[in-house]
């Protein structure tokens, strides 16, 4: 269950505070915060893009108080997520350049911008919240793609010289390393609340039986950065949202196949019942 999570009396009702009500709050009231901020000019919409980018990626953080108990009420965690993936669409076909999502989210002011990356992250959410509930895969996936693509762009407008092309793609080589330390941090962030605290002990941070230590995770965490940094700067235009976490999964499958032929990241390496 984790070091910090509650043991409710009911799971489903305690799941649905904890994934519908508490994850809405936490996300609606950054998207708040920043349409203030943007509509009081205190605030450019593309750092509060950034910002409810690296928010949203985070919400894996309610996941530490999930209750899983009841092998289906965890799937409250991606209440908010598939909420948004429907607001998304509507807006997206139907929202004007005046809706504050449209606003908030976008970065030209174009409604049909929210059919693209920003729905496919929400996507992304799901399938972390689903699939790779629970686990290291579904960390990192989220941590590198939430944050580390979430400041990369900003980065390399405000601070890149040194630029690069990619398939017709201007980068510059600050964003890239902005990527990687950032989702570095995020990662490490993230594996210490998760990992650490919500499930194993240290220095050996999985499954009794499966001898990975300290170090191996470190250089784990380090390759997965490395090479979502890598598939970020390749990346076609709206897509990096899909491409960043699913490299995240074949690098940890990769590892796994080559360490102990077997999928351990994905299947046994995980943080929560």
């Amino acid at each position: 269950m984790g070091f910090f999570t509650l043991m409710p009396d009911d799971p489903l009702i305690w799941n649905f505070i904890v994934g519908v009500v508490v994850a809405l709050v936490y996300v609606q009231g950054i998207i708040l915060l920043m349409e203030k901020l943007v509509t009081a000019g205190k605030l450019s919409s593309d750092l509060s893009r950034k910002v409810i980018h690296i928010a949203a990626g985070s919400f894996i953080w309610i996941w530490l108080f999930v209750d899983t108990s009841d092998g289906f009420s965890y799937l409250f965690n991606i209440a908010v997520p598939l909420l948004f993936f429907f607001t998304f669409l509507y807006k997206g076909y139907r929202g004007s350049p005046d809706d504050k999502d449209v606003k908030t989210m976008s970065r030209t002011g174009d409604p049909r911008e929210l059919l693209k990356g920003t729905l496919y992250f929400t996507i992304i959410m799901m399938i972390a919240g689903t699939i790779f509930f629970g686990t290291y895969a579904g960390m990192l996936m989220m941590s590198i793609v939430g944050w580390g693509d979430g400041i990369a762009p900003y980065i390399g407008k405000r601070f890149g010289s040194r630029k690069y092309k990619t398939f017709g793609r201007e980068k510059t080589f600050e964003g890239s390393l902005g990527f990687f330390v950032i989702a570095l941090l995020g990662s490490l962030v993230f594996w210490i609340f998760l990992g650490v605290l919500g499930g194993s002990d240290i220095p050996v941070l999985a499954d009794p039986g499966v001898d990975i230590g300290l170090v191996e995770i470190l250089i784990v965490i380090f390759l997965c950065c490395i090479v979502g940094m890598i598939v970020e700067a390749f990346s076609p235009a709206d897509l990096d949202n899909i491409f960043i976490p699913a490299s995240t999964i074949i690098t940890l499958l990769i590892v796994d196949l080559v360490l102990f032929s077997e999928a351990t990241f994905i299947v046994v390496f995980r943080f929560l019942p």
